[in-house]
C-alpha cells in the first residue's frame, strides 16, 4: 500500500515537472511572437486548467490544486512579459509613434539630422510656404530694396482676398495704405494671406513674378522635391480665378519634409531676426484704430497658449484640406536649438486636429532634448598614432607633421557616442619641398560602426581636412647632391645584400 502511494506521488510529481518543462518550452517558442498571441495562448491554457483537464504528451492531470494553478499561471505570464519587454523598450527608442505622413528633426546649429520619417516625399505645405515669402522679404530688407516703413497701396485683389474671413486674414481697406512691417507681422503671426500677396507684389511687382523668385531661391538653396505656385500656401482655387498666371486653378505648393526643414534652417541661419516676430503669441493689428483686429498666433506651443512647450519661439503652421495639419517648429533650451517638421498629422483614430500637429512636435522635441547632446568626436589638432607625419622629398627635413584642421562636434544620441570613430584617408604618400604649412594632404572621415546616420540637412559630410602643421624648405643644391649620392650607395648596398 505504501509503495503504491509513494509511486503515485512520484508519478504526480513527474507530471508536474514535465508540465512545467513543456510550459517553459512553449513560452520560449513564443519569442518573437506578438504579445497578444502569447496571452491568447495562455488564456486558452487557463480555461483548460480551470476545467481540471490539462493535457501534455498524452498525459492527463485530473486534479490541480489552487496553489499549483496559481504557480503554473504566474510562471508563464512572468516569463512572457520578460521576453516581450526588451523589444518594446528598443522600439520606444527608435519609433516615436508619430501619426504623421512625414517628419524630421534637426539641430539648428549644425544642421545634423536627428530623426526622419518619410522625409523625402513631396507633400502639401500650406502656409509653411510663408517661410519662403519671409525669407525673400528679409533678403530685400537687408539689400535695401524694400524698407520696413515702406507703404503698400491695396489693390483690388488684395482687398477682395482680405475680406474672405473663411481664410486667415486681416481685412484691408480698399483705399488704404499699410507699412511693410504691418503686413509682415500680420503674415508671420496670424498667417494673413492677403498680406502675403501684398508683400509679394511689393517685392516683385506681381505675385506671378514673385513665384518665379521663390522657385529660383529654392534652387539656389539646394532644395529638392518642391514646387511653389503662390506666395501664401492656399490652394489656387481660393484665389477665385486670380491665382498667379502660369499656374493651375487647383495647384498647391508642395515640398518634402527635408526641404521644409532646410528652408527653416537657412531662414534661421541667415535671418535670425525672424524669431522676434514668430515668437509673439498675440498682437493687435493696427491697435488704437477702428481697424484694430486681435491676432492670435496659430502656433499654440508659444508661451501662454494652449499647448505651450518650454523653449518654443517659432516658426510657422500650415493647414489646408490638401496639406492637413502641418507645422515647422523651433525650440531652444540652453545652447541647443532644434527645428522640427511634421506634415499631415492626425490623431490615433485618424482624425485631423490642430492638437495632433503639436503633440507630434512635442514628441520630436522630447526625443531631441532628452536623448541627444553635443559630443566632441574629433578633438582639435587630432593626429593618428603611427601617421603623425608624411615623407618630404628634396626638403631640409625628411618628413612633416600633419593633423586635422579642426575639432568635430555634433549632436549625438547619448548612448551612441562610441559608435563614431575617425578614419584617416591620405591623398598623398609624400610631398615635394617647398612645403607650406596648411597644405591639404587628406581628410579625416567620421564613420559610424553600426546603425544609420542621417547626415546633415545641407548634405555636408562628416569629415575635416588633414593638413601640414609646419613649413619645410627645399634643400640647397649641394645638400641635394650629397643626399643623392648617399641614396645611391644605400640602394646599391641594399641590392648587394639582397644577393645573399
Amino acid at each position: 500500500m505504501m509503495y503504491k502511494l509513494q509511486k503515485k506521488r512520484q508519478t504526480t510529481q513527474f507530471h508536474k515537472i514535465r508540465n512545467l518543462q513543456l510550459l517553459l518550452a512553449s513560452i520560449l517558442e513564443l519569442k518573437g511572437v506578438f504579445y497578444c498571441k502569447g496571452m491568447s495562448y495562455f488564456k486558452h491554457l487557463y480555461v483548460k486548467m480551470a476545467k481540471k483537464e490539462f493535457y501534455f504528451g498524452g498525459s492527463t492531470v485530473k486534479k490541480v490544486n489552487k496553489s499549483n494553478l496559481i504557480s503554473m499561471m504566474l510562471i508563464p505570464i512572468l516569463l512572457i512579459s520578460m521576453l516581450v519587454s526588451t523589444p518594446a523598450t528598443t522600439k520606444a527608442e527608435t519609433d516615436l509613434g508619430l501619426t504623421v505622413d512625414a517628419a524630421i528633426l534637426i539641430d539648428a546649429d549644425s544642421g545634423k539630422i536627428l530623426y526622419q520619417q518619410n522625409a523625402d516625399t513631396p507633400l502639401g505645405i500650406a502656409s509653411m510656404t510663408k517661410m519662403m515669402t519671409e525669407y525673400l522679404l528679409l533678403d530685400a530688407i537687408k539689400q535695401g530694396s524694400v524698407s520696413w516703413d515702406q507703404e503698400y497701396r491695396v489693390t483690388d485683389q488684395t482687398h477682395k482676398m482680405s475680406h474672405n474671413r473663411l481664410l486667415s486674414n486681416v481685412p484691408l481697406r480698399a483705399d488704404g495704405t499699410y507699412t511693410i512691417r504691418e503686413l509682415y507681422e500680420a503674415m508671420a503671426i496670424y498667417s494673413a494671406n492677403a498680406a502675403a500677396v501684398a508683400i509679394a507684389e511689393t517685392i516683385a511687382g506681381t505675385e506671378t513674378e514673385f513665384v518665379k523668385l521663390m522657385n529660383k531661391k529654392a534652387e539656389e538653396m539646394g532644395l529638392e522635391s518642391y514646387k511653389f505656385v503662390n506666395s501664401t500656401g492656399l490652394n489656387n482655387s481660393d484665389y477665385a480665378g486670380l491665382h498667379p498666371a502660369g499656374t493651375g486653378e487647383t495647384d498647391e505648393n508642395v515640398m518634402s519634409a527635408k526641404s521644409v526643414a532646410k528652408l527653416a534652417y537657412l531662414l534661421l541661419k541667415n535671418h535670425p531676426e525672424v524669431l522676434e516676430t514668430s515668437s509673439i503669441p498675440r498682437k493687435v493689428f493696427r491697435e488704437g484704430t477702428e481697424d484694430a483686429i486681435k491676432m492670435d498666433n496659430w502656433n499654440f506651443m508659444l508661451p501662454g497658449l494652449v499647448f505651450e512647450y518650454k523653449g518654443v519661439d517659432g516658426i510657422k503652421t500650415g493647414t489646408t484640406d490638401f496639406a492637413g495639419q502641418s507645422f515647422t517648429g523651433t525650440a531652444k533650451r540652453g545652447d541647443t536649438r532644434l527645428i522640427s517638421v511634421v506634415m499631415k498629422a492626425v490623431e490615433a483614430d485618424g482624425s485631423s486636429t490642430r492638437k495632433a500637429r503639436f503633440d507630434a512636435t512635442a514628441k520630436l522635441f522630447d526625443y531631441g532634448f532628452g536623448q541627444f547632446s553635443k559630443q566632441e568626436i574629433l578633438p582639435a589638432n587630432y593626429t593618428f598614432e603611427g601617421n603623425e607625419t608624411i615623407k618630404v622629398t628634396k626638403g631640409k627635413e625628411k618628413e612633416v607633421k600633419i593633423a586635422a584642421t579642426e575639432a568635430v562636434s555634433f549632436m549625438v544620441k547619448n548612448s551612441e557616442k562610441d559608435l563614431y570613430t575617425p578614419k584617416l584617408v591620405l591623398d598623398k604618400e609624400s610631398l615635394e619641398a617647398d612645403v607650406e604649412k596648411g597644405t591639404v594632404v587628406g581628410k579625416v572621415v567620421i564613420e559610424r560602426s553600426e546603425g544609420t546616420d542621417y547626415g546633415y540637412i545641407d548634405g555636408k559630410n562628416l569629415e575635416v581636412d588633414v593638413v601640414t602643421t609646419e613649413d619645410v624648405e627645399r634643400a640647397g643644391a649641394i645638400s641635394l647632391f650629397f643626399k643623392g649620392i648617399g641614396s645611391f650607395f644605400s640602394n646599391l648596398w641594399s641590392s648587394f645584400l639582397g644577393l645573399f
